[in-house]
């Protein structure tokens, strides 16, 4: 067993911390999302950052992103998700207990 694996999740969500940087690590197309037939990102988040919208795109907020990059490998329409890291010091960061 990990040292830790008996931590439940709210506390294991108490240990990270938020960074948030003024430019948006990554960027989402919301015309581009309206021809996407999966919208695969919003089943895959882990944070549940993804949600979409009426109009049949997509409303991101990348504030508590774990730049874990999964919406970018599953995102199946070309030019929808621009992903990068964010900028030193930003996003973020997992603090010991």
């Amino acid at each position: 067993m990990n040292p830790g694996s008996d931590i439940g999740f709210e506390d294991r969500m108490a240990t990270v911390e938020f960074r948030v940087a003024d430019r948006p690590h990554i960027t989402v197309d919301r015309e581009v999302c309206r021809s996407c037939t999966t919208k695969a990102c919003v089943h895959v988040c882990p944070a549940g950052l993804f949600v979409p919208t009426a109009d049949g795109g997509i409303l991101f907020n990348y504030e508590q992103c774990f730049e874990c990059g999964t919406c970018y490998m599953v995102c199946n329409e070309a030019g929808a998700i621009t992903w990068s890291y964010p900028e030193g010091g930003q996003g973020v960061v997992m603090r010991r207990s």
